[in-house]
């Protein structure tokens, strides 16, 4: 769906550039963003490499599992449906991990492998709890380094690239405890409404 809307977008935008005749202002505007998307991709290879490099030190030095083991309290809880022991907890305490560090893009495959391993536990086609709860908390994203944010302002020479740190880190934890306070209400209150 999401693709027919994007399509409907630029031609809709094509066609109004041909109607006002602003066509060459269209094709300079298409050549120098994708020179740009180029740049930045480049520069976000290359700070996504050194998180990535710095997960694998971090998991070698075992903080990735001592990051897991305080979490998995808090995991366990908010994902009562799922079995302690089940894979589904390991790959949604990595994604949150990822997320923490910014690296959004490390943290996807594991968010869809949460999904499908939550998916085994259901019979049903409807999204669980589990999978409501998690998708509220991934899109509430706890960060505590932006790395893609900092990476994007490095490329455009912002004047302290890593001044949004702090501002970062408070909005996403009011935005991921609001999530989990949502997510809480709706889970109680259904809890009632099917013990009616």
């Amino acid at each position: 769906m999401i693709n027919i809307i994007w399509a409907f977008m630029i031609i809709i935008g094509v066609l109004y550039a041909m109607v006002n005749g602003t066509m060459e202002q269209v094709n300079a505007a298409l050549f120098t963003s994708a020179n740009e998307a180029v740049v930045i991709t480049i520069g976000l290879i290359s700070v996504l490499v050194f998180w990535l490099g710095m997960m694998k030190i971090a998991e070698g030095a075992n903080i990735l599992q001592f990051i897991s083991k305080v979490c998995r309290p808090v995991v366990e809880k908010l994902f009562p449906e799922i079995p302690k022991d089940h894979p589904a907890i390991g790959y949604i305490l990595s994604n949150m991990t990822a997320n923490v560090f910014g690296l959004g893009n490390a943290a996807t495959p594991m968010g869809i492998k949460a999904m499908k391993e939550m998916k085994k536990l259901q019979d049903s086609e409807e999204a669980s709890r589990s999978m409501i709860t998690f998708l509220a908390l991934n899109t509430s994203g706890l960060t505590v380094i932006p790395t893609t944010v900092i990476a994007i302002r490095v490329q455009y020479d912002a004047v302290s690239p890593t001044e949004i740190v702090g501002t970062t880190l408070f909005a996403t934890i009011v935005s991921t405890v609001a999530a989990i306070i949502l997510d809480r209400f709706f889970f109680y209150r259904d809890s009632r409404k099917r013990g009616k």
